[in-house]
């Protein structure tokens, strides 16, 4: 039993000493920033592209109801 414990300890010991794990940890973070950074803009440009056919439908009811045409 105290054997495998050693093995276990050595072998997780080696992959938080590893330089190739740091690295993929560094890449999983940079790609999670990404994402979240790109899921937030998107957020906001759907908000601003709403707003702006909003204002385009409202402008145009606007228009043909004052227009001569609509009496």
């Amino acid at each position: 039993m105290r054997h495998i414990t050693w093995k276990i300890y050595f072998k997780v010991r080696e992959l938080i000493e590893s330089e190739q794990g740091q690295d993929l940890v560094e890449y999983a973070l940079i790609v999670a920033l990404i994402s979240l950074a790109a899921i937030v803009s998107m957020k906001a440009l759907a908000s601003d592209i709403s707003h702006a056919f909003t204002s385009i439908g409202s402008a145009l009811t606007t228009a043909q109801s004052s227009s001569p045409d609509s009496h």
